[in-house]
């Protein structure tokens, strides 16, 4: 759901994108895939699975997969930490899992069960949903269903428009405080919608140390967070106490998009949905 709010007598506004504002596109292409018991443990693989037309052949899932559709398949990573016994319960003929999937006791129990194990590549990228997409339905032998949700992606085309956004990643309660930079995550979807990431455009590594310095150095239009983010530093007023956010652009007028945490970075085939909402939150904020 989308909502707007405001700050007493500020000029500002707080545009939130929720996990159920965006719907994952369903492809029907009738066609028969190989396997049909499927553990989808590679990062957001089973909403590829689910996207493609096949939620009924999942009989696990990934933590990261949170669509209220998959609710009922049970989740084999909590923790983001695999339950082999878990997983061979279900009885599955197809797992799939990523670099990240762990632990590695994990990985080698589940490799002496003799079930094939397909191993895909995962990437924070909009470039990394194609080759996610298309491994997966290769794997399941989709080909008609995967042209189709991959022209979802490859059909996304926006106008340049001269707006800085800034990505901030916080977890106060850790006392964590990051600028996201080039290799963040946001930088690859701001720049399919056409902004710029000038945290990107000025910092080589995907994460620095949030500063006043360069927060007031990068001066951005609009600040771009995850919700609990903001929860965490206790709300916009918290967050406009930060060092730094008041004496930037974006602070001034409160100029903030936020996204629910898993989805930001999803990177599946909820991801064009969200580009397009994000980058219309982020033209009207920054008006």
């Amino acid at each position: 759901m989308l909502f707007l709010t405001g700050c007493q007598t500020q000029k500002s506004t707080v545009l939130d994108i929720s996990e159920a504002t965006i719907t994952l596109p369903i492809i029907s292409s009738g066609e028969v895939p190989t396997y049909s018991r499927i553990v989808a443990l590679a990062n957001g693989s089973a909403e590829v699975v689910a996207a493609l037309g096949y939620a009924k052949n999942l009989v696990g899932r990934d933590v990261a997969s949170t669509l209220p559709a998959l609710v009922s398949i049970p989740i084999d990573n909590p923790g983001h930490s695999i339950s082999p016994e878990l997983v061979l319960s279900q009885r599955p003929d197809l797992i799939i899992i990523d670099a990240n999937s762990s632990p590695a006791t994990a990985i080698a129990t589940l490799e002496k069960s003799g079930v094939r194990i397909a191993t895909i590549k995962d990437s924070f990228d909009v470039a990394g949903v194609l080759t996610k997409e298309r491994a997966i339905g290769a794997l399941l032998g989709l080909p008609r269903a995967t042209a189709a949700l991959e022209r979802l992606i490859t059909t996304i085309s926006y106008p340049k428009r001269d707006i800085k956004v800034l990505f901030l990643y916080l977890r106060g309660t850790a006392s964590i405080y990051l600028i996201g930079g080039k290799g963040s995550g946001a930088d690859s979807l701001l720049r399919t919608m056409g902004l710029r990431d000038i945290g990107s455009e000025n910092l080589s590594r995907p994460f620095s140390a949030m500063t006043a310095e360069e927060l007031v150095k990068l001066n951005p239009d609009v600040i771009l967070l995850m919700s609990k983010g903001l929860q965490s530093v206790g709300g916009l007023s918290g967050f406009a106490s930060l060092p730094g956010i008041a004496q930037t652009r974006a602070g001034k007028e409160s100029r903030v998009v936020t996204v629910d945490d898993s989805l930001l970075l999803a990177f599946g085939p909820r991801t064009p949905g969200l580009i397009e909402a994000l980058r219309k939150n982020i033209v009207k904020v920054a008006a």
